[in-house]
C-alpha cells in the first residue's frame, strides 16, 4: 500500500480518480527529435485515511526540484505580491532583516521581495535560472532542501518565503524541517500552494498534472506544516481564491528547565522535614506513579519503612526500583509510626482525614502538594 507523503499513514486502497494517458510532463516539453519517446501516463490520485491529504500515487517528475514559472508576473500580480510582502514585512518588522525564497525560479518574486527593504535571498535548483537571477543583481545560491540537516548559505534567517512549491515535493515534511533548521527561533514564513478546496467546489478535473504531487486544502496545509515545526498564523484563499496563503511561525522548543528548579525546590523541603524527624520512623502513604516517582528522584529509599497504599492488587508488592514494601492502611494503623508524608494527588485530604481519625493523634503528617511540601498543622 501506499503511504502519505505527509503523515506516513496509508492511502485508500483504491484511487478516489484515475486519469489515463495523461501528459507526462508539464514543463521541459517533448522537441521533434524526442517525440518518438514521449509516451502519456496514468495518474492516480487518493486521499489519506489519516490526514486527508489528496495526492498522486505517481512518482515525482525528474525536475521537481525546480521552480519553473512559464510567464512573467502580469502587472496586476506584481500590484498584488507587492501589496502582499510590503505588509508581511511591515507586520513582522522585517525591514533589514534576513528573508530567503526557496524555490526562487529566475527571481520574478524575489525581486519584488528586494524592494520591500528587506535582506533577500533565494535557492534555487535550476542552474539557468540562477545564472538569470545573479545577472539581475539578486542574491541567489544553489541549492535544494532535501531533509533537515540541510544547511543553507546565511543562516539563520529571520523569515522564509515559498511559493507555489511545495505541492511538487515527494517529501514535504522533511524539506519544511529542514528550512526551519536554518530559522531563527520565532521566524514566520509565507507558504502559498495551488488551492484544492477551490478546485474541488469546481471540479477543475484539469488541474491534475505530474507536476503537483500534493493537493492542499486549508485544513491538510495546516495539517502539513503543524506536522513540520510550524504554527499557522493566518491561513486564507487569495489571488482570487486559486492559492491557500498561509502565514507561518516557527515553533519554539519548549524550555522545561523550571522542572529542575521546581523538582529542587521540593526535594530541599522534603531533606528539611526528614532531617527534622532525627532518624524517627517515616513512612508514605500513595503508590501512585506521582509518589514512586518522587521516592526515587528525592533519594528516599533509605529514609522510608514503607509505603501504604488502598489498592489491594499494590499490597504486597514493592515499589520499582526502590523496592519499598507496599503495605495495606490496615497494617500502618496497627503499627507504631512516628511520621507520614501523603503523597496521593487529590486524595490527600481524605487520607489527612482518615489518618486524623484512626490513627496515633501524635504522628506528624506533611502533604506533597504540586506548590510543595506542606505541613500539617494541629
Amino acid at each position: 500500500m501506499n503511504k502519505c507523503k505527509v503523515c506516513g499513514q496509508l492511502l485508500g486502497e483504491r484511487p478516489l480518480l484515475k486519469y489515463k494517458n495523461m501528459p507526462a510532463v508539464a514543463q521541459h516539453l517533448p522537441d521533434k527529435h524526442s517525440l518518438q519517446d514521449d509516451r502519456g501516463v496514468n495518474l492516480m490520485i487518493y486521499q489519506c485515511l489519516g490526514c486527508g491529504l489528496v495526492q498522486l500515487g505517481n512518482e515525482p517528475v525528474s525536475y521537481y526540484k525546480e521552480v519553473i514559472r512559464a510567464v512573467a508576473v502580469s502587472p496586476e500580480m506584481r500590484e498584488f505580491r507587492m501589496k502582499q510582502f510590503s505588509d508581511f514585512v511591515n507586520k513582522y518588522a522585517l525591514k533589514r532583516k534576513k528573508i530567503i525564497e526557496i524555490g526562487c525560479g529566475r527571481g520574478e518574486y524575489l525581486s519584488i521581495l528586494f524592494q520591500t527593504g528587506v535582506k533577500a535571498h533565494g535557492m534555487e535548483y535550476s542552474g539557468d535560472s540562477i545564472k538569470q537571477c545573479i545577472k539581475n543583481g539578486l542574491d541567489v545560491q544553489a541549492g535544494f532542501i532535501k531533509d533537515e540537516n540541510s544547511k543553507i548559505e546565511g543562516a539563520p534567517f529571520d523569515a522564509f518565503f515559498m511559493l507555489s512549491f511545495l505541492e511538487h515535493l515527494p517529501n514535504p515534511k522533511e524539506t519544511l524541517r529542514g528550512i526551519g533548521n536554518n530559522l531563527k527561533d520565532g521566524a514566520v514564513g509565507l507558504v502559498e500552494v495551488p488551492n484544492f478546496d477551490m478546485i474541488f467546489r469546481k471540479k477543475l478535473f484539469s488541474e491534475f498534472t505530474t507536476d503537483h504531487l500534493l493537493y492542499f486544502t486549508k485544513d491538510t496545509l495546516e495539517t502539513a506544516l503543524a506536522l513540520s515545526g510550524f504554527s499557522v498564523v493566518e491561513c486564507d484563499e487569495v489571488w482570487h481564491d486559486y492559492i491557500i496563503s498561509a502565514v507561518i511561525k516557527k515553533k519554539a522548543a519548549l524550555d522545561m528547565s523550571d522542572f529542575y528548579l521546581h523538582q529542587e525546590k521540593i526535594a530541599s523541603e522534603i531533606r528539611k522535614y526528614v532531617r527534622r524527624l532525627k532518624g524517627k520512623k517515616l513512612v508514605v502513604w500513595g503508590a501512585g506513579h506521582q509518589s514512586l516517582a518522587a521516592i526515587s528522584l528525592f533519594g528516599l529509599a533509605d529514609k522510608i519503612k514503607y509505603v501504604v497504599d488502598s489498592a489491594l492488587f499494590k499490597q504486597g508488592k514493592y515499589t520499582p526500583t526502590t523496592h519499598l514494601p507496599i503495605v495495606s492502611p490496615d497494617e500502618f494503623f496497627t503499627d507504631s509510626v512516628d511520621a507520614i508524608i501523603i503523597m496521593a494527588g487529590s486524595y490527600s485530604d481524605e487520607i489527612k482525614r482518615i489518618i486524623r481519625e484512626e490513627s496515633n493523634k501524635n504522628i506528624k503528617m506533611a502533604i506533597l502538594r504540586d506548590s510543595g511540601l506542606e505541613i500539617v498543622r494541629r
